[in-house]
């Protein structure tokens, strides 16, 4: 089974190719990645970064993508002006966004801003408007959801960077469902590593 991760750039596909109708001039995973046969778990938009695992094996794509098993992903969450507690309460608690209700997703404010790359082209800056950051975990991942959250609640999104990805994992001592976590760790944008003997035997225990 080949596994790995990904820290995907801004403006990058979550694919290895590009079909759109100018010819597919957007870079994609293939300019990054050159190990064949692997696809990505689930997905990032074209204007958002981070973590991205991707895998060989359908079972696991399935398993770590569907919603239904609630496998939480973590983003550090850059938006326009500085939400309070109240703001905030309304994403703790499920929002409804058009013909859905998002799940309860555990939100906080960042005392400051996190250690990031620099985003390449930068963010629009605008003097005259407060910014700050929020550490958003959400057990599903519907279409552009954390920027639909955000924004429906006043706070548009202006950049969204995906830090962590966790599993559930069943320990023989004991039966509760654990987490572990893969994060960004030492990965820069566009690098990726295959997963250690060790972490795969924890994937693999998921089945």
């Amino acid at each position: 089974m080949k596994c790995l991760l990904f820290y995907k750039p801004y403006g990058v596909l979550c694919q290895f190719t590009d079909n759109s109708a100018d010819g597919g001039s957007r870079k994609t995973l293939k300019d990054y990645i050159k190990i064949p046969g692997v696809y990505s778990v689930g997905r990032l938009d074209l204007d958002s970064e981070g973590l991205l695992l991707l895998t060989d094996n359908g079972r696991l794509k399935h398993h770590l993508g569907h919603r239904k098993f609630a496998h939480p992903r973590t983003y550090w969450v850059q938006v326009e002006r500085i939400p309070n507690d109240q703001d905030l309460d309304k994403l703790r608690s499920g929002i409804q966004i058009k013909d859905y209700r998002t799940r309860r997703a555990q939100v906080k404010l960042l005392e400051r801003e996190p250690e990031l790359p620099p985003r390449i082209p930068p963010i629009r800056d605008r003097k005259n408007v407060p910014t700050c950051w929020l550490e958003i975990t959400l057990t599903e991942g519907r279409n552009r959801q954390v920027r639909r959250m955000t924004a429906a609640i006043g706070f548009p999104t202006l950049r969204l960077v995906r830090v962590a990805i966790s599993i559930k994992v069943a320990q023989k001592k004991d039966p509760k469902s654990q987490f572990y976590s893969f994060g960004l760790d030492s990965l820069q944008p566009g690098e990726y590593r295959e997963l250690t003997a060790t972490e795969k035997q924890i994937i693999q225990g998921l089945f």
